[in-house]
């Protein structure tokens, strides 16, 4: 799995990944719910953030979770264990050499992981291996590409290439989204279905709002300013004046839009 991680592992990082997990959860995870008695291997937990919501709307399945990061990974522990979760097994692993026996696991959930990696392929790959025959995967990921707002303004739109940009650089795709059913297909993977999770926000929808548009996306795009201007990117008034303008879609006449893109598909039976 990629080290190189864009966004980083500071404290405020970690705050904004919070931020998205509880903000999104409805939207994301209404469905993501494994077989009672089923073992689930999340692949890169990060700091628990989704760890925390699947775990609890599945207290009956026993998850495995890694990440190649060890400090992320006690940050998991730590997360999960203020919350009195117990049915989750922490493991500092690499998605691309997992140390488990083929066909160990009945479902997979991937979540925010594949957009950071110079071969999602491969990692579909070593995924499919550990799966049962007959078992299901789910993936997550967002699509930069999808954003659009109001008011409209140049400026943020070419702060946030500056992420999309600096994200390629780094091996990775921040427009994965669009990508997931030939991604499955090529990896393999069968009855693969995809779903477009909009998220829209306007005033009528204060708690998005603050937990979406200003403390997730917002947050995420300020995060690669220092990147951005070292590379050459853009200018640095340019950058302030993007990032201004959209949290002046937070006001009371803006709206924001993003789309996240859900997949599920099948290993077929051998």
């Amino acid at each position: 799995m990629q080290k190189n991680y864009i966004h980083g592992y500071s404290q405020k990082e970690n705050t904004r990944l919070e931020d998205q997990a509880s903000t999104l959860t409805e939207l994301l995870h209404a469905d993501t719910l494994f077989s009672n008695g089923g073992h689930v291997l999340e692949a890169g937990c990060g700091v628990g953030s989704q760890t925390v919501t699947i775990a609890s709307k599945n207290p009956h399945a026993r998850i495995t979770s890694i990440d190649i990061s060890e400090t992320s990974i006690k940050q998991a522990q730590e997360k999960t264990r203020a919350e009195g979760i117990t049915n989750v097994q922490f493991r500092q692993a690499d998605i691309m050499d997992l140390p488990f026996p083929d066909e160990t696991f009945d479902h997979i959930f991937v979540c925010f992981v594949l957009e950071h990696l110079p071969d999602p392929v491969k990692a579909l790959n070593c995924l499919y291996k550990k799966l049962k025959s007959g078992g299901r995967i789910m993936v997550i990921e967002g699509d930069h590409g999808s954003t659009y707002f109001y008011p409209h303004s140049e400026p943020a739109h070419k702060a946030i290439q500056c992420q999309v940009e600096l994200q390629a650089r780094s091996g990775g795709n921040a427009l994965i989204g669009r990508e997931l059913y030939p991604l499955l297909q090529k990896s393999g993977w069968q009855d693969i279905h995809v779903s477009p999770r909009m998220v829209y926000v306007d005033a009528g929808h204060p708690k998005l709002v603050d937990g979406f548009t200003k403390k997730t996306f917002t947050a995420m795009i300020e995060q690669v300013r220092d990147q951005a201007l070292q590379h050459k990117l853009i200018e640095p008034d340019v950058f302030d004046q993007g990032i201004k303008d959209l949290y002046r879609t937070t006001q009371p006449d803006g709206v924001f839009c993003y789309t996240f893109f859900k997949a599920f598909a099948v290993k077929k039976n051998l």
